[in-house]
């Protein structure tokens, strides 16, 4: 498995690439199926929160929920104009919640281990 190591920007873009790829597909394919689309969301913040350097470990948590509405963006069920889309942005944020906690909790609990794994290592050096 790859192990790339990204700064905070780069995972943060990362995350963001992904998911509104991943929004665009599941547009496409699935009419913008909202639970796929949140499953989908899992694993990207996994990935984020283990390919970002340990240095800059603490900036997954915030990017996660800025790339679920991003790719959300192009998922949510909006009538045509700037207000509509803003609305089903609004309505998909509601009631997709869950896998939006559920993301952010899992990218907060590795990246925390990570943190503390991080700190130990740099006190055991001399």
């Amino acid at each position: 498995m790859p192990n790339p190591r990204l700064t905070g920007l780069g995972g943060g873009l990362f995350c963001v690439a992904v998911m509104f790829l991943l929004g665009c597909l599941d547009q496409l394919l699935l009419d913008g199926s909202l639970p796929v689309y949140g499953v989908l969301f899992l694993p990207v913040c996994v990935l984020t929160a283990l390919w970002v350097r340990a240095g800059d470990v603490l900036t997954a948590p915030v990017a996660v929920p800025i790339a679920f509405a991003a790719g959300l963006l192009v998922v949510a069920d909006g009538r045509e104009g700037l207000l509509g889309r803003l609305m089903g942005l609004a309505t998909g944020l509601a009631t997709q919640a869950g896998w939006l906690y559920g993301g952010t909790l899992i990218a907060g609990v590795i990246v925390l281990v990570r943190r503390v794994q991080w700190v130990r290592r740099r006190r055991k050096r001399p």
